[in-house]
């Protein structure tokens, strides 16, 4: 199998290696963890091994398999054409010497990162796809795809920038192309049934995700940010059916947990909202400075949070082109850094330091990544009923001590 998808093996095996180590010490050296853990924590120690093994089987029987690096992608669409989708976004400094031969080396670590994993031939996600969908959603990566597509061929969506009338009839249409560029691939013609069956199907996980966050709203939180950050990032590949299962399961314990008032921290720990870049999957860094240094993150304001699960898709069309108007819309309710204006954004950020008590909030920004570092500017004018905190980082382990510094100092004033 890692023969026929052309894996270099030695690179590969030294990943896994770093990242075994890395999961251990952020991860299993974590106190008190809810057992329902077990399976997400099963998922990442065979990571790159059992989920490629179900892929490599689907594409045996001629199923699609697509991976995708935003969550505007609406993957309904493929799940509807027996298609299977796959979140490829990296979060580690892996083949940057290579991304940056073909990259400016002042762009956005997220972009890097899956060069990088690409160029050096050690995601088999990546190579185990038919083909990617990429998306408009910054400059960086709209002409990053250009570049990608010499590599992996490369599908773009356009998302607009705006959300009037004319906007969503720009990305209704999107939306409608891609149907038919998924159908033509797959050779199966989308019904209004199939559709029905995918929106559940993502609905349904997208409703456990909802309620794993819902009950972090207990003081103290009977799981830690770490925790259900792993859970956001592994929903992303995991097969949707099947996870959605696992994360009902852990919630039935964690309720239990509640009942209890069995938490993972002590009652009135410093509860902290993160709010902004997306947190590709092993990019613990953040989660892991600010839980160690004496408080817990009850919530995500970003693609790897509440973004993705915040809007249901709502089926009220009775045909196909109604459902796809409706899968236009839910995605258009997506409050991305890339519109103007983005109000809805800040009144989000809003309404979850009500609903989970927070005492703080972290707007966290990957390095040159100009939507969200401009937009810290709004939200900190805006939000006023607690203390706020600016992180701009990257992948590097080199700014850790500094972090916590900043970090620890932040706590301070907040107790």
């Amino acid at each position: 199998m890692w023969q026929e998808l052309g894996i270099n093996l030695e690179a590969h095996d030294n990943l896994l290696h770093v990242l075994e180590g890395f999961y251990e010490n952020i991860y299993l050296s974590q106190k008190n963890r809810p057992e329902g853990m077990e399976y997400f924590d099963k998922v990442v120690s065979c990571i790159h091994g059992a989920r490629i093994q179900e892929l490599f089987k689907a594409k045996k029987e001629n199923r699609l398999v697509l991976g995708t690096f935003c969550v505007f992608v609406p993957e309904e669409i493929v799940w509807a054409a027996n298609g299977i989708c796959v979140g490829l976004c990296a979060g580690a400094e892996i083949g940057f010497e290579l991304a940056e031969e073909v990259l400016p080396r002042n762009i956005c670590p997220l972009i890097k990162a899956f060069f990088g994993f690409k160029l050096s031939k050690v995601c088999p996600f990546v190579e185990i796809c038919d083909f990617v969908v990429g998306e408009t959603t910054c400059d960086g990566k709209k002409k990053a795809y250009e570049i990608f597509n010499e590599y992996k061929e490369t599908y773009v969506m356009h998302v607009p920038q705006k959300k009037d009338k004319s906007s969503f009839d720009l990305w209704k249409n999107e939306v409608i192309n891609f149907k038919s560029e998924i159908e033509s691939r797959t050779g199966n013609k989308i019904s209004q049934d199939d559709l029905l069956k995918a929106i559940e199907l993502i609905n349904k996980r997208r409703e456990a995700l909802k309620r794993l966050n819902s009950l972090r709203k207990a003081d103290p939180p009977p799981i830690s940010g770490l925790d259900v950050l792993l859970i956001n990032q592994i929903s992303f590949y995991d097969d949707p059916e099947r996870f959605t299962a696992k994360v009902n399961e852990l919630c039935d314990e964690l309720e239990e947990r509640i009942k209890r008032k069995e938490g993972v921290c002590p009652p009135g720990t410093p509860r902290i909202i993160v709010s902004g870049c997306p947190m590709a999957i092993p990019n613990w860094k953040l989660h892991y400075l600010v839980e160690t240094s004496g408080a817990i993150i009850v919530g995500e304001e970003s693609c790897v949070g509440t973004r993705n699960i915040r809007n249901l898709v709502e089926p009220k069309g009775s045909n196909v082109e109604d459902l796809l108007e409706d899968i236009a819309s839910r995605y258009l309710k997506i409050d991305c850094a890339i519109f103007t204006p983005n109000a809805e954004r800040i009144e989000n950020i809003k309404s979850m330091i009500d609903e989970f008590s927070a005492h703080g909030l972290i707007n966290y920004s990957l390095k040159f990544c100009d939507p969200y570092t401009t937009e810290v500017y709004k939200v900190n004018k805006t939000i006023d009923k607690v203390p706020t905190l600016n992180i701009e980082t990257d992948y590097s382990q080199e700014d850790i001590e500094q972090l916590r510094t900043r970090i620890e100092a932040f706590l301070e004033i907040l107790k």
